[in-house]
Protein backbone atom coordinates (compact mmCIF):
# COMPACT_ATOMS: atom_id res chain seq x y z
CA UNK A 1 0.00 0.00 0.00
CA UNK A 2 1.01 3.55 -0.85
CA UNK A 3 1.79 5.41 2.15
CA UNK A 4 3.25 8.74 0.86
CA UNK A 5 0.29 10.74 2.92
CA UNK A 6 0.84 8.46 6.24
CA UNK A 7 2.75 9.23 9.35
CA UNK A 8 4.66 6.15 8.40
CA UNK A 9 4.24 6.76 12.53
CA UNK A 10 -8.81 2.04 37.76
CA UNK A 11 -7.29 -1.38 39.81
CA UNK A 12 -4.02 -2.16 41.00
CA UNK A 13 -0.69 -0.63 40.16
CA UNK A 14 1.46 -2.76 37.25
CA UNK A 15 4.94 -4.34 37.70
CA UNK A 16 7.34 -1.38 37.87
CA UNK A 17 11.05 -2.94 35.76
CA UNK A 18 13.72 -1.78 37.27
CA UNK A 19 17.81 -2.21 36.68
CA UNK A 20 21.70 -1.77 38.23
CA UNK A 21 24.43 -1.07 35.75
CA UNK A 22 27.40 -3.07 36.84
CA UNK A 23 30.23 -1.73 34.83
CA UNK A 24 30.50 1.87 33.33
CA UNK A 25 32.03 1.18 29.72
CA UNK A 26 30.43 -2.48 28.88
CA UNK A 27 31.32 -4.04 25.65
CA UNK A 28 29.10 -3.75 22.90
CA UNK A 29 26.44 -6.70 24.06
CA UNK A 30 26.71 -9.97 22.34
CA UNK A 31 24.38 -11.87 20.38
CA UNK A 32 22.33 -13.93 22.97
CA UNK A 33 20.39 -11.39 24.23
CA UNK A 34 16.85 -12.11 23.41
CA UNK A 35 14.33 -13.89 25.05
CA UNK A 36 11.24 -13.56 23.07
CA UNK A 37 8.41 -15.35 24.03
CA UNK A 38 5.16 -13.28 22.19
CA UNK A 39 2.73 -14.26 25.61
CA UNK A 40 4.45 -14.09 28.34
CA UNK A 41 3.02 -15.41 31.86
CA UNK A 42 3.87 -12.68 34.22
CA UNK A 43 4.28 -8.69 33.47
CA UNK A 44 7.84 -8.21 31.64
CA UNK A 45 10.93 -6.91 33.04
CA UNK A 46 12.43 -3.64 31.08
CA UNK A 47 14.36 -5.31 28.34
CA UNK A 48 18.08 -4.39 28.58
CA UNK A 49 20.37 -6.16 25.53
CA UNK A 50 23.30 -6.40 27.61
CA UNK A 51 23.52 -9.59 29.38
CA UNK A 52 26.94 -8.95 30.80
CA UNK A 53 26.76 -5.13 31.61
CA UNK A 54 22.99 -5.35 33.26
CA UNK A 55 20.82 -7.44 35.84
CA UNK A 56 17.34 -6.96 35.52
CA UNK A 57 14.97 -7.41 38.05
CA UNK A 58 10.97 -6.95 37.90
CA UNK A 59 8.63 -6.47 41.10
CA UNK A 60 5.19 -7.40 40.32
CA UNK A 61 2.75 -5.98 42.65
CA UNK A 62 0.04 -7.63 40.96
CA UNK A 63 -0.57 -10.90 37.76
CA UNK A 64 -1.02 -9.50 34.56
CA UNK A 65 -4.43 -7.89 33.48
CA UNK A 66 -6.47 -10.61 32.01
CA UNK A 67 -9.44 -9.52 29.30
CA UNK A 68 -11.83 -8.72 32.11
CA UNK A 69 -13.27 -5.50 32.96
CA UNK A 70 -12.06 -4.20 36.63
CA UNK A 71 -14.14 -6.03 38.70
CA UNK A 72 -13.28 -10.16 37.72
CA UNK A 73 -11.05 -12.04 35.34
CA UNK A 74 -11.69 -14.03 32.21
CA UNK A 75 -8.85 -15.88 30.12
CA UNK A 76 -8.63 -13.82 26.92
CA UNK A 77 -8.63 -16.98 25.19
CA UNK A 78 -11.33 -19.37 25.90
CA UNK A 79 -13.60 -19.51 29.19
CA UNK A 80 -14.57 -16.16 28.71
CA UNK A 81 -17.90 -18.29 28.36
CA UNK A 82 -17.49 -19.52 31.86
CA UNK A 83 -17.47 -16.12 33.40
CA UNK A 84 -19.61 -13.75 34.45
CA UNK A 85 -22.97 -15.58 34.68
CA UNK A 86 -24.06 -14.29 37.95
CA UNK A 87 -25.27 -10.69 38.19
CA UNK A 88 -22.73 -8.67 40.27
CA UNK A 89 -20.41 -11.59 39.10
CA UNK A 90 -17.01 -11.09 37.04
CA UNK A 91 -17.40 -8.96 33.76
CA UNK A 92 -16.37 -10.19 30.38
CA UNK A 93 -14.26 -7.91 28.18
CA UNK A 94 -15.99 -8.06 24.57
CA UNK A 95 -13.60 -6.22 22.80
CA UNK A 96 -10.59 -9.15 23.35
CA UNK A 97 -12.93 -11.46 21.30
CA UNK A 98 -13.01 -12.47 17.83
CA UNK A 99 -16.52 -12.63 16.23
CA UNK A 100 -16.75 -16.41 16.67
CA UNK A 101 -15.59 -16.08 20.43
CA UNK A 102 -18.43 -13.89 20.92
CA UNK A 103 -21.33 -15.95 19.23
CA UNK A 104 -20.24 -18.41 21.80
CA UNK A 105 -20.34 -16.56 24.63
CA UNK A 106 -23.98 -14.94 23.57
CA UNK A 107 -25.20 -18.26 23.41
CA UNK A 108 -24.01 -19.75 26.77
CA UNK A 109 -25.67 -16.69 28.20
CA UNK A 110 -29.15 -17.79 26.64
CA UNK A 111 -29.34 -15.90 23.51
CA UNK A 112 -29.48 -16.49 19.85
CA UNK A 113 -26.20 -16.20 17.38
CA UNK A 114 -28.09 -13.52 15.87
CA UNK A 115 -27.76 -11.07 18.79
CA UNK A 116 -24.26 -11.46 18.17
CA UNK A 117 -23.67 -10.31 14.94
CA UNK A 118 -26.33 -6.98 16.24
CA UNK A 119 -23.76 -6.66 19.04
CA UNK A 120 -21.00 -7.00 16.77
CA UNK A 121 -22.53 -4.30 14.60
CA UNK A 122 -22.61 -2.11 17.36
CA UNK A 123 -19.44 -2.24 18.68
CA UNK A 124 -17.64 -1.86 15.28
CA UNK A 125 -19.85 -0.79 12.63
CA UNK A 126 -23.28 1.48 11.82
CA UNK A 127 -21.36 4.35 12.87
CA UNK A 128 -22.17 3.73 16.79
CA UNK A 129 -18.72 2.21 18.12
CA UNK A 130 -20.63 1.45 21.40
CA UNK A 131 -18.76 2.08 24.56
CA UNK A 132 -21.36 1.36 26.60
CA UNK A 133 -24.78 -0.80 27.02
CA UNK A 134 -26.50 2.47 26.85
CA UNK A 135 -25.96 2.89 23.60
CA UNK A 136 -26.84 -0.35 22.24
CA UNK A 137 -29.84 0.97 20.32
CA UNK A 138 -32.62 -1.50 19.16
CA UNK A 139 -30.91 -4.45 20.67
CA UNK A 140 -33.42 -7.02 23.14
CA UNK A 141 -34.60 -5.12 26.48
CA UNK A 142 -33.48 -8.20 28.33
CA UNK A 143 -29.88 -9.01 26.05
CA UNK A 144 -28.88 -4.98 26.76
CA UNK A 145 -30.05 -5.73 30.63
CA UNK A 146 -27.69 -8.92 30.79
CA UNK A 147 -24.72 -6.82 29.00
CA UNK A 148 -25.02 -4.42 31.07
CA UNK A 149 -24.90 -6.85 34.13
CA UNK A 150 -22.07 -9.13 32.79
CA UNK A 151 -20.02 -7.03 30.17
CA UNK A 152 -18.13 -4.59 29.32
CA UNK A 153 -17.89 -2.92 26.00
CA UNK A 154 -14.67 -0.02 26.44
CA UNK A 155 -10.69 -1.37 27.56
CA UNK A 156 -9.44 1.98 27.58
CA UNK A 157 -10.56 5.79 29.26
CA UNK A 158 -9.43 8.97 27.23
CA UNK A 159 -7.18 10.90 28.94
CA UNK A 160 -6.03 13.87 26.72
CA UNK A 161 -5.90 14.93 22.76
CA UNK A 162 -2.75 17.36 21.50
CA UNK A 163 -3.38 18.53 18.23
CA UNK A 164 -0.34 19.58 16.32
CA UNK A 165 0.19 22.44 14.07
CA UNK A 166 -0.26 20.08 11.01
CA UNK A 167 -3.51 18.34 11.89
CA UNK A 168 -1.98 15.25 13.69
CA UNK A 169 -3.26 14.13 16.91
CA UNK A 170 -2.16 12.49 19.64
CA UNK A 171 -4.32 10.42 22.11
CA UNK A 172 -3.03 9.51 25.67
CA UNK A 173 -5.12 6.77 27.01
CA UNK A 174 -5.30 5.32 30.79
CA UNK A 175 -5.08 1.59 30.84
CA UNK A 176 -6.74 0.07 34.00
CA UNK A 177 -3.43 -0.30 35.73
CA UNK A 178 -2.68 3.30 35.65
CA UNK A 179 -0.33 2.76 32.79
CA UNK A 180 -0.24 5.39 29.49
CA UNK A 181 -0.29 4.40 26.00
CA UNK A 182 -0.08 6.55 23.12
CA UNK A 183 -2.31 6.82 19.63
CA UNK A 184 -1.41 9.05 16.63
CA UNK A 185 -4.57 10.11 14.01
CA UNK A 186 -2.57 11.47 10.92
CA UNK A 187 -5.21 13.39 8.64
CA UNK A 188 -4.24 13.13 4.93
CA UNK A 189 -5.92 15.56 2.36
CA UNK A 190 -6.91 12.61 0.04
CA UNK A 191 -9.58 11.10 2.63
CA UNK A 192 -7.00 8.31 3.38
CA UNK A 193 -6.97 8.65 7.23
CA UNK A 194 -4.35 6.86 9.30
CA UNK A 195 -4.26 5.30 13.14
CA UNK A 196 -1.16 4.47 14.49
CA UNK A 197 -1.72 2.23 17.17
CA UNK A 198 0.68 0.80 20.30
CA UNK A 199 0.75 -2.87 20.78
CA UNK A 200 2.96 -2.70 23.92
CA UNK A 201 3.09 0.13 26.92
CA UNK A 202 7.31 0.71 26.17
CA UNK A 203 9.23 -1.41 24.43
CA UNK A 204 11.77 -4.14 24.17
CA UNK A 205 13.85 -4.19 21.35
CA UNK A 206 16.26 -0.88 22.88
CA UNK A 207 16.84 0.89 19.07
CA UNK A 208 19.18 3.51 19.69
CA UNK A 209 16.84 6.46 17.43
CA UNK A 210 13.95 5.56 19.09
CA UNK A 211 12.38 7.82 21.87
CA UNK A 212 9.98 4.54 23.13
CA UNK A 213 12.64 2.42 23.00
CA UNK A 214 14.31 4.49 26.26
CA UNK A 215 11.21 2.81 28.69
CA UNK A 216 11.89 -0.64 27.82
CA UNK A 217 9.47 -2.54 28.25
CA UNK A 218 6.73 -2.34 31.11
CA UNK A 219 4.01 -5.20 29.58
CA UNK A 220 2.41 -6.10 26.20
CA UNK A 221 -1.09 -4.78 25.33
CA UNK A 222 -4.01 -6.82 25.25
CA UNK A 223 -6.12 -7.44 21.84
CA UNK A 224 -8.89 -5.80 23.44
CA UNK A 225 -6.38 -2.48 24.03
CA UNK A 226 -5.00 -2.59 20.83
CA UNK A 227 -8.72 -2.99 19.07
CA UNK A 228 -9.82 -0.10 20.63
CA UNK A 229 -7.58 2.43 19.53
CA UNK A 230 -9.11 1.97 16.20
CA UNK A 231 -12.64 2.25 17.89
CA UNK A 232 -11.75 5.44 19.94
CA UNK A 233 -10.09 6.52 16.43
CA UNK A 234 -13.11 6.43 14.27
CA UNK A 235 -15.57 7.77 17.23
CA UNK A 236 -13.87 10.82 17.87
CA UNK A 237 -12.22 11.72 14.45
CA UNK A 238 -14.78 10.39 12.02
CA UNK A 239 -16.74 13.33 11.67
CA UNK A 240 -14.39 15.90 11.94
CA UNK A 241 -11.90 13.79 9.51
CA UNK A 242 -13.55 11.86 7.94
CA UNK A 243 -13.32 7.76 7.48
CA UNK A 244 -10.42 6.21 9.13
CA UNK A 245 -9.29 3.82 5.90
CA UNK A 246 -5.90 3.05 7.60
CA UNK A 247 -4.01 1.21 10.62
CA UNK A 248 -0.51 1.18 10.87
CA UNK A 249 0.66 -0.77 14.01
CA UNK A 250 3.74 1.30 14.40
CA UNK A 251 3.19 3.34 17.72
CA UNK A 252 4.78 2.43 21.09
CA UNK A 253 6.05 -0.88 21.53
CA UNK A 254 7.41 -4.26 18.72
CA UNK A 255 4.15 -5.43 17.49
CA UNK A 256 5.74 -9.03 16.68
CA UNK A 257 7.04 -9.22 20.34
CA UNK A 258 3.36 -9.49 21.11
CA UNK A 259 2.04 -11.44 17.94
CA UNK A 260 -0.87 -13.74 19.89
CA UNK A 261 -2.54 -9.99 20.21
CA UNK A 262 -1.51 -8.59 17.66
CA UNK A 263 -3.09 -10.91 14.36
CA UNK A 264 -6.13 -11.29 17.26
CA UNK A 265 -6.63 -7.53 17.01
CA UNK A 266 -5.63 -7.12 13.13
CA UNK A 267 -8.42 -10.12 12.47
CA UNK A 268 -10.85 -8.14 14.11
CA UNK A 269 -9.77 -5.03 12.66
CA UNK A 270 -10.78 -6.26 9.29
CA UNK A 271 -14.03 -8.51 9.82
CA UNK A 272 -16.23 -7.34 7.03
CA UNK A 273 -19.50 -6.73 9.87
CA UNK A 274 -17.19 -5.20 12.16
CA UNK A 275 -14.80 -2.10 10.88
CA UNK A 276 -13.85 -3.42 8.20
CA UNK A 277 -10.52 -2.59 7.40
CA UNK A 278 -9.12 -3.54 4.12
CA UNK A 279 -6.17 -6.45 5.49
CA UNK A 280 -3.70 -4.67 2.86
CA UNK A 281 -4.56 -1.21 4.52
CA UNK A 282 -3.54 -2.73 8.09
CA UNK A 283 -0.28 -2.28 8.17
CA UNK A 284 1.75 -4.18 11.43
CA UNK A 285 5.67 -3.28 11.56
CA UNK A 286 8.67 -5.34 13.34
CA UNK A 287 11.96 -4.47 13.72
CA UNK A 288 12.92 -7.63 12.17
CA UNK A 289 12.57 -10.95 14.53
CA UNK A 290 12.67 -13.37 12.22
CA UNK A 291 10.11 -16.60 13.73
CA UNK A 292 7.50 -14.16 14.40
CA UNK A 293 7.60 -12.27 11.08
CA UNK A 294 6.86 -15.96 9.50
CA UNK A 295 4.16 -16.98 11.63
CA UNK A 296 2.68 -13.10 10.92
CA UNK A 297 3.03 -14.13 6.66
CA UNK A 298 1.82 -17.65 7.32
CA UNK A 299 -1.23 -16.48 9.86
CA UNK A 300 -2.62 -12.82 8.50
CA UNK A 301 -3.43 -11.23 5.17
CA UNK A 302 -2.55 -7.98 6.11
CA UNK A 303 0.60 -6.01 5.12
CA UNK A 304 4.05 -5.98 6.81
CA UNK A 305 6.48 -3.46 7.18
CA UNK A 306 10.14 -4.35 8.38
CA UNK A 307 12.53 -1.63 9.88
CA UNK A 308 15.54 -1.71 8.41
CA UNK A 309 17.34 1.33 8.67
CA UNK A 310 21.20 0.18 7.87
CA UNK A 311 22.49 -1.75 4.74
CA UNK A 312 25.63 -3.47 6.99
CA UNK A 313 25.22 -5.85 10.05
CA UNK A 314 27.94 -3.36 11.52
CA UNK A 315 25.68 -0.16 11.55
CA UNK A 316 22.20 -2.13 12.32
CA UNK A 317 24.28 -4.35 15.16
CA UNK A 318 24.84 -0.81 16.84
CA UNK A 319 21.43 0.97 16.02
CA UNK A 320 19.02 -1.93 16.18
CA UNK A 321 20.21 -4.76 18.41
CA UNK A 322 17.48 -7.40 17.29
CA UNK A 323 20.08 -7.46 14.25
CA UNK A 324 23.05 -9.40 16.69
CA UNK A 325 20.21 -12.39 17.14
CA UNK A 326 18.75 -12.09 13.11
CA UNK A 327 21.28 -10.74 10.85
CA UNK A 328 20.60 -8.75 7.33
CA UNK A 329 21.23 -11.77 5.96
CA UNK A 330 18.94 -14.21 7.60
CA UNK A 331 16.28 -11.26 7.96
CA UNK A 332 16.40 -10.94 4.05
CA UNK A 333 16.71 -14.45 2.93
CA UNK A 334 13.25 -15.76 5.18
CA UNK A 335 11.60 -12.37 3.27
CA UNK A 336 12.47 -13.86 -0.49
CA UNK A 337 11.28 -16.96 0.46
CA UNK A 338 7.95 -15.98 2.20
CA UNK A 339 7.08 -13.74 -0.02
CA UNK A 340 7.68 -16.06 -3.38
CA UNK A 341 4.54 -18.08 -1.83
CA UNK A 342 2.34 -14.89 -1.74
CA UNK A 343 1.05 -14.03 -4.81
CA UNK A 344 0.61 -9.65 -5.40
CA UNK A 345 1.99 -8.71 -1.99
CA UNK A 346 4.78 -6.35 -1.22
CA UNK A 347 6.95 -5.97 1.88
CA UNK A 348 7.67 -2.13 2.93
CA UNK A 349 10.69 -1.58 4.16
CA UNK A 350 11.02 1.57 6.70
CA UNK A 351 14.46 3.15 6.57
CA UNK A 352 15.12 6.21 9.03
CA UNK A 353 17.56 8.52 7.42
CA UNK A 354 20.50 9.38 10.55
CA UNK A 355 23.28 11.62 8.97
CA UNK A 356 26.66 10.08 8.70
CA UNK A 357 25.37 6.96 9.78
CA UNK A 358 23.91 5.56 7.05
CA UNK A 359 22.24 8.28 4.79
CA UNK A 360 26.17 7.85 2.49
CA UNK A 361 25.19 7.41 -1.53
CA UNK A 362 27.36 3.76 -0.95
CA UNK A 363 24.43 2.83 1.46
CA UNK A 364 22.00 3.49 -1.19
CA UNK A 365 23.65 1.15 -3.61
CA UNK A 366 24.00 -1.50 -1.08
CA UNK A 367 20.42 -1.38 -0.21
CA UNK A 368 19.70 -1.84 -3.74
CA UNK A 369 21.13 -4.96 -3.67
CA UNK A 370 19.98 -6.36 -0.10
CA UNK A 371 16.33 -6.20 -1.38
CA UNK A 372 16.90 -7.97 -4.90
CA UNK A 373 14.15 -10.47 -5.04
CA UNK A 374 12.36 -9.25 -2.43
CA UNK A 375 8.51 -7.79 -4.05
CA UNK A 376 9.04 -4.43 -1.70
CA UNK A 377 8.39 -0.57 -1.23
CA UNK A 378 10.94 1.43 0.52
CA UNK A 379 9.73 4.13 2.87
CA UNK A 380 12.38 6.82 3.48
CA UNK A 381 11.49 8.64 7.06
CA UNK A 382 13.23 11.60 8.18
CA UNK A 383 14.93 11.13 11.79
CA UNK A 384 13.16 12.62 14.23
CA UNK A 385 14.84 14.27 16.84
CA UNK A 386 14.06 13.76 20.65
CA UNK A 387 15.72 14.39 24.12
CA UNK A 388 19.34 12.80 24.78
CA UNK A 389 19.45 11.49 21.16
CA UNK A 390 22.52 11.43 19.77
CA UNK A 391 21.74 11.58 16.27
CA UNK A 392 20.89 14.15 13.46
CA UNK A 393 18.37 14.15 10.69
CA UNK A 394 19.64 13.70 7.05
CA UNK A 395 19.27 17.33 5.25
CA UNK A 396 16.15 17.38 2.82
CA UNK A 397 18.22 17.95 -0.37
CA UNK A 398 20.59 14.43 0.43
CA UNK A 399 17.15 12.38 1.40
CA UNK A 400 16.31 13.26 -2.35
CA UNK A 401 19.21 12.32 -3.42
CA UNK A 402 19.35 9.51 -1.49
CA UNK A 403 15.91 8.53 -3.20
CA UNK A 404 17.02 8.84 -6.73
CA UNK A 405 19.50 6.54 -6.53
CA UNK A 406 16.87 3.43 -5.18
CA UNK A 407 14.64 4.88 -8.12
CA UNK A 408 17.61 4.85 -10.36
CA UNK A 409 18.07 1.07 -9.53
CA UNK A 410 14.67 0.08 -9.60
CA UNK A 411 13.20 0.41 -6.40
CA UNK A 412 9.57 1.72 -5.52
CA UNK A 413 10.77 4.48 -3.01
CA UNK A 414 8.36 7.06 -1.37
CA UNK A 415 9.29 9.87 1.19
CA UNK A 416 8.15 10.04 4.76
CA UNK A 417 7.98 13.84 5.73
CA UNK A 418 7.86 14.74 9.84
CA UNK A 419 4.09 14.59 10.72
CA UNK A 420 2.97 16.21 14.32
CA UNK A 421 6.60 16.22 15.23
CA UNK A 422 5.73 19.39 17.54
CA UNK A 423 3.50 17.29 20.09
CA UNK A 424 6.03 14.23 20.24
CA UNK A 425 3.80 12.52 17.74
CA UNK A 426 5.95 11.71 14.69
CA UNK A 427 7.72 8.53 13.90
CA UNK A 428 9.85 7.87 16.87
CA UNK A 429 8.82 10.28 19.22
CA UNK A 430 6.15 7.93 21.32
CA UNK A 431 6.33 7.21 24.76
CA UNK A 432 7.38 9.08 28.08
CA UNK A 433 10.85 7.11 29.57
CA UNK A 434 11.23 7.46 33.80
CA UNK A 435 13.69 7.72 35.85
CA UNK A 436 15.38 4.69 34.75
CA UNK A 437 15.59 4.16 31.15
CA UNK A 438 17.13 1.12 28.29
CA UNK A 439 20.88 1.83 28.01
CA UNK A 440 22.42 4.03 25.26
CA UNK A 441 24.69 1.72 23.67
CA UNK A 442 28.53 2.44 22.82
CA UNK A 443 29.24 4.23 19.82
CA UNK A 444 31.43 2.35 17.59
CA UNK A 445 34.82 4.23 17.29
CA UNK A 446 34.27 4.63 13.28
CA UNK A 447 30.97 6.72 14.18
CA UNK A 448 31.93 9.17 16.92
CA UNK A 449 33.54 11.74 14.42
CA UNK A 450 30.86 11.00 11.60
CA UNK A 451 27.74 11.65 14.21
CA UNK A 452 29.98 15.09 15.05
CA UNK A 453 30.03 15.74 11.71
CA UNK A 454 26.86 15.47 10.82
CA UNK A 455 26.16 18.54 12.52
CA UNK A 456 27.03 20.24 9.46
CA UNK A 457 24.79 18.81 7.60
CA UNK A 458 27.40 17.90 4.59
CA UNK A 459 25.80 16.86 0.97
CA UNK A 460 28.31 15.49 -1.22
CA UNK A 461 27.86 14.90 -4.73
CA UNK A 462 27.77 11.56 -6.57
Amino acid sequence: MEIGCMWMRRVRTSAIASFSLLSVHPPIPSPSFLSLHPSPPHPLPLFLPNRHSLSVAASASSPPRPLVSADGGCPELGGCEESGTATGGPKVLLKGMRYAELEKWVQSQGYRPGQALMLWKRMYGNNIWAHSADELHGLNKDFKKMLSERAELRALSLKEIRAAADGTRKILFSLEDGLIIETVIIPCDRGRNTVCVSSQVGCAMNCQFCFTGRMGLTRHLTAAEIVDQAVFARRLFHDEDGSITNVVFMGMGEPLHNIENVIKAADIMVHEQGLHFSPRKVTVSTSGLVPQLQRFLHASNCALAVSLNATTDEVRNWIMPINRKYKLSVLLQTLREELHQKSNYKVLFEYVMLAGVNDSFEDAKRLIDLVQGIPCKINLISFNPHSGSKFKPTPEEKIIEFRNILAEGGCTVFLRLSRGDDQMAACGQLGKPGARQAPLLRVPPQFEMALNAAIQFPVHSR
